[in-house]
């Protein structure tokens, strides 16, 4: 395997953060290498976020495996995903829904969106689909997720992601613009809403029609 004593001080790091064995699994599993630049090969299982282009990231492992976990993922769920980025995120979320799963990933930037659905195909991602599009308001064609997976700050939550949420789902999303905190965020099965700080994180911005005003489109 490629990388293989990267990936294992990787997923021993991780365990440190008490990750569960589950992420973990789909950690180790993922090639990171293949999602990121190839001038950023060699630093893919250093656990800290990279630079993807078009002023967006890839987020470090660590944050990647505490956002699975806290979304509590299960095989067969129904996933949406907001910023696609480079693809990696949605590869470790596949790993533990398996093939019965589906995940549907937003992404507004077009190279991005095409260099994610190339390196999926290429891992050997079939249940994952990149769709080109404003994340704020979600995609509705698809829901109800099960699970909803925010990888951009937003100024609020958005009005549409929580219309799409499944009673009983959970949504994870960070918020703010100077100041961020990522939020946990779970829907009874009557439709009520809790919302739980988890801890301070550093996203790109949410753009769009329920993200920040100022969309800026495809650089």
């Amino acid at each position: 395997m490629e990388y293989e004593r990267e990936r294992t001080n990787l997923v021993k790091s991780l365990r440190e953060r008490r990750i569960s064995e589950r992420t973990l699994d789909a950690i180790w599993r993922v090639p990171r290498h293949l999602f990121v630049p190839s001038v950023h090969a060699s630093n893919a299982y250093i656990d800290k976020p990279l630079n993807i282009g078009h002023a967006q990231t890839i987020s470090a492992p660590h944050m990647v495996a505490m956002m699975c976990d806290l979304l509590e993922l299960c095989e067969g769920q129904n996933i949406l995903e907001i910023g696609a980025g480079s693809g990696y995120n949605a590869a470790v979320m596949a790993e533990i829904v398996g093939k019965t799963g589906n995940i549907y990933s937003i992404e507004r930037i077009e190279k991005l969106a095409d260099f994610a659905r190339e390196k999926l195909i290429r891992a050997g991602y079939s249940n994952v689909e990149v769709i080109l599009g404003d994340g704020s308001i979600g995609y509705p064609q698809q829901a109800p997720y099960d699970r909803i997976c925010v990888t951009a700050s937003a100024p609020e939550t958005p009005k549409p992601l929580l219309e799409q949420l499944k009673n009983g789902g959970i949504m994870v999303l960070p918020e703010g613009e100077t100041y961020q905190d990522l939020y946990l965020i779970k829907k009874s099965m009557d439709g009520k809403i809790t919302k739980k700080n988890v801890c301070g994180v550093i996203f790109v911005p949410l753009l769009g029609e329920h993200g920040f005003n100022v969309f800026m489109g495809n650089r």
